[in-house]
């Protein structure tokens, strides 16, 4: 693999979106109470960003890439439901651990998100630089309360401080630049219908954790302007398709 100025940028744009993760996995950790007492917001906010971004732009692109790309978001969406069903049945049930899926599956479906976003870096900065770049802002955006949530969800799920932060630093934050080292040197043989299938698969896995987990948690706070956070999480979902464009 040649070091080249593509090369760089990808790993500063990724390396960008690490920090900005784990500067909201510190302050949350810094001023945990006021994190506890504004968790709904930040939940419904990373809601509408996720579930917004997937069928706005992530699903819509997978299609185009993929014709079986539908099939795809089905499985993304079931694996991690499956999943989850098996930690209640078995695991939970064994260990007492009712909470555990609470954060162990959104830390999985983000994981997932923030690793194929590694690879996203290195698929647009190599079109061209202008391109990546329009893609890094659009994704940076939503990194900072990323990183809060998923604190805030592992520790909620039964998880210690610091092992909520270590697992939130590794899901939401390493993962992305993981992604871009893992996928360069062979970027140029990933075809477009593979790209599209990953895509659909990562949209399944965020519109589950973003329906199944985000929104009910958000239901059981019962907060006053939830609705407005989750507003403006679409926004945000809606100026990222903009800078993607």
């Amino acid at each position: 693999m040649i070091l080249t100025p593509t090369f760089w940028a990808v790993l500063l744009a990724s390396f960008l979106a690490c920090g900005v993760t784990t500067a909201g996995i510190i302050v949350i950790r810094r001023y945990e109470r006021w994190g506890m007492d504004n968790v709904a917001y930040f939940m419904s906010f990373a809601a509408g960003v996720l579930i917004s971004v997937s069928f706005i732009h992530i699903i819509p692109k997978s299609f185009a890439m993929n014709a079986s790309a539908p099939l795809y978001l089905l499985v993304g969406f079931l694996s991690l439901h499956v999943f989850n069903r098996f930690l209640q049945a078995y695991v939970c049930q064994q260990y007492g651990c009712k909470d555990l899926t609470l954060g162990l599956i959104p830390m999985l479906g983000v994981g997932l998100h923030s690793f194929l976003d590694g690879i996203i870096y290195s698929v647009t900065f190599n079109v061209s630089i202008f391109t990546g770049v329009l893609a890094a802002i659009g994704m940076i955006l939503h990194e900072f309360p990323e990183g809060i949530v998923t604190f805030l969800l592992l520790e909620r799920g039964g998880f210690n401080k610091k092992k909520s932060v270590w697992f939130a630093f590794l899901a939401a934050a390493i993962s992305t630049p993981l992604g871009t080292l893992v996928s360069y040197p062979f970027i140029e043989r990933i075809e477009e219908p593979t790209l599209g299938i990953l895509l659909a698969f990562s949209a399944g896995a965020l519109v589950y954790v973003g329906a199944s987990h985000l929104l009910p948690a958000v239901e059981k706070e019962n907060k006053r302007y939830t609705l407005l956070s989750m507003m403006v999480g679409i926004l945000v979902a809606m100026l990222i398709v903009v800078s993607k464009g």
